[in-house]
């Protein structure tokens, strides 16, 4: 029997979450978690989870400035090595949300494997600001080239990782913030001590640190004071800022 060809796979945007605003002024693309190797689909009820109350959240609370949010659709669960679908989605949902929207700024906001597409898609004309969130990165290889950083330059980048994450490891994405803000000063990384992967008993405070981080990179609110100190200072202070139980409840 002949074999059949593989079908040709798109990716795509979500609906956009929230609130609607009669004038879209900044978009935040969100990029789920994936797999580091996988052929499948991805399923859209699982991978939207960890992302679609996240997304109502920021366009609630960036709805005057004209905040608009979109879920990415991956073509592919997995990063597949050198072919790095996922960042190729995250930069293709750039290009769409420039397409939709017109010249505005993209915020790109990744979980797990999606903040490594975050990071690695953080050099498109339009993004601005990149965001991850326990950001799963390859382990460094001396004979592999490291992850790149390059791309970040003149973005303003934010990381967040639980000390206690199996998954992802820590260390690796303190070691990304350090090689970055040798490049860019504006790199900063929050630490959630003794909190794993999924930082289930900080969840409060992260979806605050992202709208705060969020709206201040595209509309140009003031930093609550920790954001800000953890921009401004030199590393490894920056990238070591622990998150404060109740972060959000008291931000300025």
């Amino acid at each position: 029997m002949a074999q059949q060809a593989t079908p040709v796979r798109e990716a795509r945007l979500g609906r956009a979450l929230g609130p609607q605003t009669a004038a879209v002024s900044g978009v935040v693309v969100l990029l789920p978690a994936g797999d580091e190797v996988s052929s499948r689909r991805p399923s859209p009820l699982l991978a939207n989870a960890s992302v679609r109350a996240l997304g109502r959240r920021l366009t609630r609370a960036g709805r005057d400035e004209g905040l608009a949010a979109h879920v990415v659709h991956y073509r592919y669960r997995g990063w597949n090595g050198s072919e790095a679908h996922l960042a190729r989605d995250a930069a293709w949902a750039a290009d769409e949300a420039v397409r939709l929207y017109g010249d505005v700024p993209v915020c790109l906001v990744g979980v797990g494997m999606g903040g490594r597409a975050a990071l690695r898609a953080g050099g498109h004309e339009a993004v601005n600001s990149v965001l991850a969130i326990a950001p799963w990165l390859p382990d460094e290889d001396v004979a592999a080239p490291p992850e790149p950083v390059k791309q970040l330059t003149g973005r303003r980048v934010l990381i967040v990782h639980g000390t206690d994450d199996g998954r992802c490891d820590p260390e690796l994405s303190f070691r990304l913030a350090a090689r970055a803000k040798k490049a860019n000063r504006d790199v900063c990384r929050f630490e959630v001590h003794s909190e794993g992967h999924g930082l289930r008993h900080y969840r409060d405070e992260v979806a605050a640190l992202t709208e705060d981080f969020t709206l201040g990179a595209l509309f140009g609110r003031p930093f609550s004071r920790p954001v800000a100190d953890a921009l401004a200072a030199p590393p490894p202070l920056g990238l070591r800022m622990p998150l404060a139980v109740g972060f959000g409840k008291t931000l300025r």
